[in-house]
C-alpha cells in the first residue's frame, strides 16, 4: 500500500469506509459553511449517504454504485431536485478525497445526472405590486407592509432585509449596508450570518418610496421603546427584539395576495419582481446586476436572459438609425445606386 503511494502519490487506505470519510469531510466543513448549508449537508450524509454507501470500503465506491442508489431513489418517488443534491454532496466530499490524496479520481464525477433547470418563476406585474402594496396600506399598515416595501423596493433578498440592523440604514445619503443574511436551520433555529457571497455585502440604494417605509417603521419601534432611546437591532423583529421568523412572513404574504387578489409567489419571488420591473423598464441589464448585487453579469443573465427577447430589437434599430444618419451627411455622388441591387455589367 505504501509503496503504490509512494509510485502514484495517492493513499488508498483500505480501513476507511464511506461513513468514516464522510464524518471526517463533515467534521472540517463545521466551521467554514453557512449554518443552513452544513445543516443541509448533515441531512444528506446521515440520512441518505451512510445508510446507502456507509459499510463499503472508500476505495471500493464505483460510479455504478451511486447511479443504481440514484435509480432506486427516483423509482421510490422521490423528487429529481432532492436526489441531485444528495448525490452533488457526495461529489464534493469525493472532490475532497482526490484533492488530499485519498483516491486517485471522484467516482461520482461522472454518476450524477445533470443539474435540474430550475422552475421559471413566478412574478408579479408592476400593477399587481402596486395592488399588493396598496392593499397592505389599506388593511394592515404594519412593519410586513414596511418589509415588503423594502424588498420590492431594493431587490433585497429575503435573509438580508430580515437581518437589515438600524446601525447599517443611512437616511442622509439614502443608502443601506447589507452585512447580514437571517437563516432558518431546519425550518427551525434562526441564524445571523454573512451575505450570500462576496458580492451581496455591499451598499443598496434607497428610493423615496422605501425611504419613507423605513421611516414608518422608525416611528413603529419608537413607540414601543422608552422616551430618548435610540434605534438599534434589528429594523424588522418581534416586541423582545428577536427576528420575525421566515414561515411567518411567507404565510402573511401568501395571505395578503389571496385578499389582494394577485397570484401566489414566495418572498424570494418579490426580488425577481423587483429585477422584472427593473428590466422590463428599460434599466441596463449592467446596472440590474450591480443593484442586485450578483457576482457577476453573467449571473443577472443566466436568471433573467429570457426577459431580454426583444432587446435585440432595439440594438439593430438604433444601429440602422446610425447608418442611415450617416449616409444622410454624406449624400452618394450622381451615378451611385444607394438602393437595391447594383447593376452588373
Amino acid at each position: 500500500m505504501f509503496l503504490a503511494a509512494e509510485r502514484t502519490g495517492v493513499l488508498e487506505d483500505p480501513r476507511v469506509t464511506v461513513a468514516g470519510f464522510l464524518r471526517e469531510w463533515l467534521a472540517l466543513k463545521e466551521h467554514t459553511l453557512k449554518s443552513s448549508t452544513i445543516a443541509n449537508y448533515r441531512a444528506y450524509v446521515h440520512d441518505d449517504l451512510i445508510p446507502a454507501f456507509g459499510r463499503m470500503r472508500l476505495i471500493d465506491l464505483r460510479g455504478r454504485h451511486i447511479e443504481e442508489w440514484a435509480t432506486g431513489e427516483r423509482l421510490k418517488g422521490r423528487g429529481q431536485v432532492t436526489v441531485y443534491r444528495i448525490s452533488a454532496t457526495l461529489s464534493s466530499a469525493l472532490s475532497h478525497a482526490v484533492r488530499s490524496r485519498r483516491l486517485p479520481y471522484n467516482p461520482a464525477r461522472h454518476a450524477i445526472t445533470a443539474r435540474p433547470a430550475s422552475p421559471e418563476r413566478e412574478c408579479w406585474d408592476p400593477a399587481q405590486a402596486a395592488r399588493f402594496l396598496h392593499h397592505n396600506q389599506l388593511h394592515y399598515a404594519d412593519q410586513l407592509w414596511n418589509l415588503f416595501e423594502l424588498i420590492l423596493g431594493t431587490g433585497l433578498r429575503r435573509g438580508e432585509a430580515m437581518a437589515l440592523h438600524w446601525s447599517d440604514v443611512h437616511f442622509m445619503e439614502r443608502k443601506a449596508f447589507v452585512r447580514w443574511t437571517l437563516a432558518a436551520v431546519g425550518n427551525n433555529e434562526l441564524h445571523l450570518g454573512p451575505p450570500k457571497t462576496t458580492a451581496s455585502r455591499n451598499w443598496v440604494s434607497l428610493s423615496p418610496r422605501v425611504i419613507a417605509a423605513l421611516e414608518r417603521q422608525a416611528c413603529h419601534q419608537a413607540t414601543l421603546l422608552p422616551p430618548g432611546s435610540p434605534l438599534e437591532g434589528l429594523v424588522f423583529g418581534t416586541v423582545d427584539g428577536a427576528p420575525l421568523r421566515p414561515q411567518y412572513v411567507l404565510d402573511q404574504l401568501r395571505r395578503r395576495s389571496a385578499e389582494a387578489e394577485v397570484p401566489l409567489i414566495g418572498v424570494h419571488d418579490l426580488r425577481h419582481t423587483a429585477a422584472t420591473i427593473m428590466i422590463m423598464q428599460g434599466v441596463p441589464l449592467g446596472v440590474v446586476s450591480k443593484t442586485l448585487r450578483h457576482s457577476t453579469l453573467a449571473t443577472t443573465l443566466n436568471i433573467y436572459g429570457h426577459l431580454l427577447k426583444y432587446a435585440s430589437d432595439d440594438a439593430v434599430d438604433t444601429l440602422a438609425s446610425a447608418l442611415d444618419a450617416a449616409l444622410g451627411e454624406s449624400e452618394p455622388d450622381d451615378g451611385d445606386d444607394p438602393g437595391g441591387c447594383l447593376s452588373v455589367a
